[in-house]
């Protein structure tokens, strides 16, 4: 199974790409971010993430994707440009049918590592055991994007039968 995670945001989106190792463990295929230029306007921004999620979906062909839930925190206007970012993403999986999973950040935190409190580098330090990398994920938006990869390829399955009952 192969498992798409996005850290969904306009000015840098995170996506990650792992796959079921068969010996019951994941692995990286790809992560990074996609970037859009200050100089642009909202609707060029959404399209290059567009293009770019896109790009991704045909380069990797994930079976499934996870996707980070819209947190409302004090800044209304950052909730609502992660708001445009999720929506391009969550259309640009439609448009490929692949099946999508949101996740709070305390869940992926809690899937993660174990604890829905921890803190970014304990995370990153969880993913990168995880996968087996040498290094830590970077940028931060990257790293939390295979999170939340590693979330639902743990989680969504069992999401995905309860849901059936």
């Amino acid at each position: 199974m192969r498992t798409l995670g996005i850290d969904p945001g306009t000015a840098s989106m995170g996506w990650g790409v792992v796959e079921d190792d068969g010996q019951g463990g994941l692995r990286a295929l790809g992560y990074g971010v996609l970037s859009t230029p200050k100089h642009l306007a909202l609707p060029q921004r959404l399209q290059v993430l567009h293009r770019g999620l896109v790009a991704l979906i045909e380069q990797f062909r994930p079976d499934t994707a996870g996707i980070e839930e819209l947190f409302f925190g004090k800044n209304v206007n950052t909730a609502l440009a992660v708001g445009h970012a999720r929506g391009v993403a969550l259309l640009a999986l439609a448009d490929a049918s692949i099946p999508v999973q949101e996740y709070r950040p305390l869940a992926v935190k809690q899937a993660v590592v174990g604890y829905g409190h921890a803190d970014k580098r304990q995370v990153q330090e969880m993913v990168r055991l995880t996968l087996g990398l040498e290094q830590l994920p970077r940028p931060d938006d990257a790293a939390d994007a295979l999170a939340i990869a590693i979330c639902h390829a743990f989680v969504g399955p069992h999401r995905a039968r309860s849901a059936e009952q």
